[in-house]
């Protein structure tokens, strides 16, 4: 058997100065640190039980702030919806004001990007594209994530019929090709306004946030919480809003965020082919249409443009990638 312990007394003066220590607890301490210690809550630290752990939205603001991905593209994004707001504090000439004497020349001073075939300043016209660009991209968004998240919210809660009708039809959408449906749902379009460009957006893109929505109720709706608000009482409109819908929209945002730029280079690409928006709206992708058949003579004209249009994107898509990794528990 293991010999006891002897008593610290037995060491002598040191060690009943060891033991007095140990007794007196905190006596070492200064009477300011010791207060201190009785104040702070769970210890030291503050991380004993009276402290509240962090909801998943704090949590993910927490490391988003941490990120430099998140800090980068939003600083971009924050910069491109200023300009869009307001493009006159970055470019005081006229979109619309062209000369034709001074078409496809370079860089002047005053006109760090050149002029464009008609003779327009190509940076004033780059950034007025912006505010297009983005009020098409953000509206788009808005639309597809209200109309698919609620269709497929209410499909992932209810099954049945409802679940069966909706999952045929986003099949059917799915099988439409979005630039060809865009060929022939837009060519029958004369209006220049952005409008018939977003409808037809949301028209093709709500199936996807809407399968996303739905798998993601559906998950919510078998946790324990739901079924002890059902056994409660709770009606199904108190368990969608203030049990299911907090804890199921998150897969929603980074989806949302992530095609916010899709729908951009989208709108760019039907303009570019004619079928989107049309002159005298200004769009990056006009400009690039334009652009196209002076690429070798005046490449400038194409560069500024299709860069900004680039950058826009590039920086939604990295802002949706840090979003998912501050959301999904599954990457931490």
């Amino acid at each position: 058997m293991p010999e006891p312990f002897e008593p610290l007394e037995s060491y002598g003066e040191e060690g009943r100065a060891i033991a007095s220590t140990g007794a007196g607890g905190a006596s070492d301490l200064g009477t300011a640190e010791a207060e201190t210690l009785e104040k702070t809550p769970g210890g030291p630290e503050g991380t004993g039980p009276d402290k509240k752990p962090r909801s998943l939205w704090s949590d993910a603001w927490h490391d988003l702030r941490r990120n430099p991905v998140f800090i980068v593209s939003g600083l971009v994004i924050l910069f491109l919806v200023v300009i869009s707001i307001w493009p006159s504090l970055i470019a005081s000439g006229d979109p619309l004001d062209c000369d034709l004497s001074k078409a496809q020349e370079g860089s002047q001073p005053g006109h760090p990007f050149g002029f464009n075939g008609q003779g327009c300043d190509v940076y004033t016209r780059t950034v007025y594209g912006a505010r297009t660009s983005v009020t098409v991209g953000v509206l788009a968004t808005l639309g597809v994530a209200v109309l698919g998240g609620i269709l497929g919210g209410l499909a992932g809660f209810f099954g049945g019929a409802w679940d069966g009708i909706l999952s045929r039809l986003t099949d059917v959408f799915f099988a439409i090709p979005v630039v060809l449906g865009g060929l022939v749902l837009l060519s029958v379009v004369t209006s220049s306004t952005v409008w018939p460009v977003i409808g037809f957006m949301v028209l093709l893109g709500w199936p996807q946030l809407s399968r996303i929505a739905r798998g993601s109720v559906i998950t919510a709706k078998q946790n324990d919480y739901v079924q002890a608000a059902r056994a409660l009482g709770a009606s199904n409109s108190r368990m969608m809003l203030r049990h299911i819908t907090p804890n199921a929209i998150a897969p929603v945002i980074v989806v949302a965020t992530i095609a916010l730029g899709t729908y951009i280079a989208l709108e760019a690409t039907l303009s570019y082919l004619g079928v989107g928006l049309k002159p005298p709206t200004v769009s990056w992708g006009i400009d690039i249409s334009s652009a196209s058949q002076y690429i070798r003579n005046a490449p400038h004209m194409l560069l500024w443009p299709a860069g900004a249009l680039a950058v826009t994107v590039l920086a939604f898509i990295m802002l949706g990638d840090a979003v998912r990794d501050a959301l999904d528990p599954k990457l931490r």
